[in-house]
Order: structure tokens, then sequence, then C-alpha cells
């Protein structure tokens, strides 16, 4: 099993030096993500793309390399290779029309030929042959160099065959890692989360902070959601969890500052904490989510007012984008149900919000706010590594999680649908549920107070997270189904 994985344009185009660096980040992230696949996999970096061979030709793992290159930042797209000796034209056409035939039936087609190396012959000599031997030696309806309903790829290196089975997009974007790192300042929102997702594209080693306004709920959906991202876009880099309690932040604000001005100086306090944690960590950006004029304080004056804050970067890869083209790109990207799920805290509330907010008003506001409380808070930020949610949640789990289910226990499959299908949980004479997390809020109505109910999910992080926070609303019959 072969695949050829094909660079991101932006990257063959550096100078020799960068292209390489590139190539060779991409090639080691690949290596990282795919030993959890399987140890036997091989990955191999060239100048012009990078192999990855795995043994046998077992479906599954096809399945699941293909997951990774398709989520792996620096690849344009990838291709699905069976891989031959030359041999001749003829040898050629044969090797093609056995791979292609059932695929042509019926349908117009066009060879395309890539080759590189020395030959005696061009691409479109072999184009013509291969192609006429398919046209009078299948069903195909015929060639159509226009518009094909099939494209037949062949690729021709020095003195090997590849024909194509299937080529895949990818993401696009440089290798994770290849770019500075940033901290992304992310609330579990659409917006935060898809503007991490576009700079851990863009190659950027993406840390998170979260700013706690209110409570478990919201920590416990935003961790979830980091984690999800990090692991189908971030996994080959380790990167930091930070959690800073704003409470009594907000607090101060709403006490010392005009409601006009609460959101502006929210923002700035945010922006001067992201600072100092950026510091520390020794980042030198931060990213929002934030798109001019989509509520107050993100119109033009109250972004560079929220700018003067920080001395930083900021990055706000969303700031033209609509709200609908933000949450189609979540729904892409699997989060859409963690953000539209997700707990709600608005921490200020002002009924007439400055939208041209002037900074001698901003600074005579921010005079009545006591920074030893923004300080006070920045000394109780806790950092964790995102691939240590798991253990932090298990380590503290307070949800009792049972290896065995009773005749008065069901079991509640929380993973979402496609999870869900491609993994069945089987478990005869076992009463199961399938309710997708995002919809076990409106769910619980129907639970039975005499019935115990077992939260499960393949990683046993997001059981527990919801099981605790189900929990924590009174419903002492939630626990969580951990098998063996």
């Amino acid at each position: 099993m072969k695949f050829i994985v094909k660079l991101f344009p932006e990257i063959t185009i550096k100078s020799k030096p960068v292209r390489k660096r590139l190539i060779q980040r991409l090639q080691s992230n690949l290596a990282n993500m795919l030993l959890r696949v399987d140890s036997e996999i091989k990955v191999r970096g060239l100048w012009d793309k990078v192999e990855v061979i795995a043994p046998g030709n077992d479906q599954l793992l096809r399945e699941q390399i293909i997951s990774v290159l398709s989520r792996t930042p620096g690849i344009q797209h990838f291709l699905d290779v069976h891989e031959h000796p030359l041999g001749d034209f003829h040898n050629v056409y044969e090797l093609t029309r056995d791979a292609y035939k059932e695929r042509l039936k019926g349908k117009t087609f066009k060879v395309r030929v890539r080759r590189s190396g020395d030959h005696d012959f061009t691409s479109v000599e072999l184009e013509r042959y291969v192609g006429g031997g398919l046209r009078q030696h299948t069903e195909a309806a015929g060639v159509d160099v226009r518009k094909p309903q099939v494209w037949v790829d062949l690729e021709v290196v020095k003195d090997k065959l590849f024909i194509v089975q299937e080529i895949i997009p990818g993401l696009g974007g440089y290798p994770l890692g290849s770019q500075e790192a940033v901290l992304s300042l992310i609330s579990g929102g659409f917006d935060s989360v898809v503007a991490s997702y576009m700079t851990m594209r863009r190659g950027c080693k993406t840390h998170f902070l979260f700013f706690n306004l209110g409570g478990k709920a919201h920590e416990i959906g935003v961790k979830q959601v980091a984690l999800h991202l990090w692991q189908r876009y971030g996994s080959s880099a380790r990167v930091k969890f930070v959690t800073v309690p704003f409470e009594e932040v907000v607090g101060e604000i709403l006490q010392s500052v005009h409601h006009s001005h609460m959101g502006v100086i929210l923002k700035r306090m945010m922006m001067r904490a992201g600072e100092q944690v950026a510091d520390r960590m020794k980042v030198g950006a931060l990213v929002t989510g934030e798109s001019i004029a989509q509520v107050s304080s993100q119109t033009l004056p109250n972004l560079s007012l929220i700018d003067a804050s920080t001395n930083k970067l900021v990055l706000r890869p969303l700031v033209v984008m609509d709200k609908q083209e933000i949450v189609d790109l979540s729904k892409q990207l699997g989060t859409y149900e963690f953000a539209a799920s997700m707990p709600e805290y608005c921490g200020v509330i002002s009924d007439r919000p400055t939208t041209c907010a002037r900074q001698e008003r901003v600074e005579e506001e921010e005079e009545n706010f006591d920074f030893d409380v923004l300080d006070a808070a920045l000394e109780k930020a806790q950092v964790i590594s995102i691939d240590e949610i798991v253990e932090d949640v298990n380590a503290n789990a307070k949800v009792e999680a049972l290896s065995k289910v009773d005749a008065n226990q069901v079991i509640i499959d929380i993973r979402p649908p496609q999870e869900q299908e491609k993994k069945p949980l089987n478990m005869p004479g076992c009463d199961i549920e399938l309710i997708p997390f995002y919809s076990l809020s409106g769910a619980i109505e129907s639970f039975s107070s005499e019935r115990e109910y077992l939260l499960y999910c393949e990683k046993g992080v997001m059981s527990q997270l919801h099981a605790q926070q189900l929990q924590d609303k009174g419903l002492l019959n939630i626990k969580v189904y951990r098998p063996e």
C-alpha cells in the first residue's frame, strides 16, 4: 500500500533551504501521527513529494492512513497508488486496463500521465497508446479530452509506474510547527475554534487560552472542543491549554466601569492577560475569532483600542468573514455540534454599548479598575498539556466508571453519528441508546429516575465530562461506561 503526498504549492516556490526544511517538517509530522496507526508504516521525504508506504492491503488500515493524511496541514492532495516496474507501453496499458476497466464502463475518460526522469518517450505518446487501448478494449463510452467523467491518472518516475487509484484532497497550508507558535483565545464558540484551526492550517503551533467567565460547565465544554480540534488537526505538536479564572475580573468591571464601555474594557483586560501568558510561554502572537462589526466591540475603532492594550501581534483570521461562512466551516471541521451545544455565559451585558470608543474615555474608565484583581486571576492560571486533558479528567473524575452493565442500567452512546455507524457498540443483551453528546440536554428529560444511565465514548473523556456536568445538575443516576 502506497501513497504519494503532493505538497502545498506555496511550499514548492520557496528557496531550496526553506523548501527542504518544510518537507522535513511534514515528513516528521506524518511519521509521528502514522506511528500511532501502525509502527510499520514508513514515511520518506523527497524533493517534490512525500511517500507513505504501509504493509499489506488491509482496508481498515488504508482508511486510517487516508484519515491522517487528509487532516494534516501542508498537503495539497495525495494519491493512492499501485506501484509496478515500468516495462513497455503495452505492459503499461494492460496494468492500467486491469485497474480501471470497471470504472470506465459506460463513461468517458481521458488518460493523464505525469513523468519525471529521463525516458525515450514523451508523456503525450504514452497517453495516446494507453488511451487507444482503453477505448478499444473496455466498455468505456469514449474519450473526452475536455470534461471526462473519469481521469485515468498515471505517474512515471524513472523506471517505475504508479497507477493512481484515487486522488484525495488535503488541507493545504504549511506543515504544523513550521511557523512560529501562537496563543489562541478560545471561548468554545464557532469563531474562536475556527480561528484556531486556521492558524494550525497555516503551520502555527497553536496553544489555547481560556478565560473562564463563570463555571465548570463552560470550561468542560471548551476543553472538549479544544481536545477534539487538536486531535484532528494538530496532534503532531504538543501544545498547552491555559485556564484563567476571570469571574472576579468581570465582577470588578461590573462595579467600576460604565455599562457602555464594559465590552471593550473586558476585551482589553483579556489582551493584557493574554500578553502575560504569552510572555511566560515565549509566544509572540495572540489569536482571536473577531470579525469586523459582528458585535459592538468589533467595530474598527473598538478593535483598534483593544489592540492598543497589548504589545503583542494580534491575529484575526476571520476578520472579514461572514458569520454563516464561519458556521459552515465549523461543520466541515466537525466542531459545529460542540459550539452549538456550548454553555453560554455573558460576562458583561450593556444595554447601549459604544461602537466608537475613544481612547481618553477608555483610559478614564480603566482608572477606576483595580488591576490587582487581574493580577490575582493570572496567579491562579492553570496550565496543562492538551494531550493530558484525558489524564486530567480521569484523575479528577468524580463520576463512577463501570466496566460491567447490570439489568437496570442503560448505555448511552454519546459519540457523533458517524462514529456510531463506523464502530457500532455491540453489547448483546444490553439496552443501548444512541444519543450524540450535543443532544443530551434535550434527551435527559425522558430519563427514568428508576434506572441508571452509563455514558459511553471511545476514549472515555467526553463521557466523563458530560456525566460530571449532568451530575452537577442533580442527575445522580448518571455514570460512565468504560469497557476493560
